[in-house]
């Protein structure tokens, strides 16, 4: 347990804030705003998945920042966002808390960009707030129920009394051994960038508040999709999916395939031999399809003028 807080003193030392925090109902947010903030056309939202935080998404949002109003969020409980409650773990809740954000930052409608978990998370925020939502692009989204769990360990952590003795115990120095190994597994079949672990503070996860914040999420997420995915065919938002056929993290015909038959204005890219992390794999593409959106948007908003 003392090598835990010490371990948490330092790298929350080699880890600062990089922004500023908003407070809203049941949590505080850590949100990185990049580009000009007069640019034409709506913001850009980013947010990460699971075992991540707001720097997993900085590569890209610095590309588009050239030209756009980007907005990285740490999700509640996650990197230097906090959260009153560790039960506010689904999309619905979560997805009310960063459009309260938005809010507080005068942002009415905004183009969501969001990796894996978040794409749970994405979509419901066009649900229950579509009037926020100028568009979807969905990277390797989690958007329906699954075979089997969200693993045994998470389901350990997020067990009262023994999962937070071991998130204060053991959870972090075995971390520091498994975490680039850990990554290295998410890119794969690619290559994880040399020093992904150290530029994305892939080491704030291991911190115990955000260890057991980020099994719950997990853990609670199954049930989640089941609850949400009937109304998939509800969501009226242009919708770019971009997803790798070789995903073992989330697999493409589970959700991306099927959310791009149900969404009405769903387009769907699929990368031959591309794995999880595809904003890492083909940034480039990403970033044209973002842009794209955005530039149709842009295009409408002053013809309307």
């Amino acid at each position: 347990a003392l090598a835990t807080q010490i371990g948490v003193v330092l790298i929350q030392r080699a880890f600062p804030p990089q922004g500023r925090m908003i407070d809203v109902a049941g949590a505080r947010l850590h949100v990185v705003e990049l580009g000009p903030r007069d640019a034409a056309g709506p913001p850009i939202v980013m947010l990460h998945g699971a075992s991540s935080n707001l720097r997993a998404m900085q590569p890209l949002g610095e590309r588009i920042a050239k030209t756009r109003r980007v907005i990285l969020i740490d999700r509640p409980g996650h990197g230097w966002s906090t959260r009153e409650r560790v039960e506010d773990s689904t999309p619905a809740i979560q997805g009310r808390m960063i459009v309260e954000t938005l809010t507080r930052l005068g942002v009415d409608r905004a183009i969501v960009v969001a990796h894996s978990w978040a794409g749970a998370l994405a979509l419901r925020i066009a649900l229950d707030h579509p009037d926020r939502v100028a568009g979807l692009v969905l990277l390797a989204p989690v958007a329906y129920p699954w075979r089997g769990g969200a693993g045994r360990y998470n389901d350990v952590i997020s067990t009262p009394l023994i999962g937070p003795l071991l998130a204060h115990t053991i959870t972090l120095p075995l971390g520091l051994l498994v975490a680039s190994s850990g990554a290295s597994g998410v890119f794969a079949p690619q290559p994880m960038p040399d020093d992904f672990v150290r530029d994305s503070a892939t080491l704030l996860l291991l911190r115990p508040r955000e260890f057991i914040a980020n099994a719950r999420d997990l853990v609670t997420l199954k049930a989640a999709v089941v609850e949400q995915a009937p109304r998939y065919a509800e969501i009226k938002a242009p919708l770019s999916i971009v997803s790798g056929d070789v995903d073992k993290t989330v697999t493409t015909g589970i959700h991306s395939r099927l959310l791009a038959a149900t969404a009405p204005q769903a387009k769907l890219i699929v990368l031959p031999g591309v794995g999880h992390m595809v904003q890492y794999a083909a940034p480039d593409l990403v970033a044209s399809e973002i842009e794209a959106m955005a530039g149709r948007m842009t295009r409408d908003i002053m013809t309307a003028q």
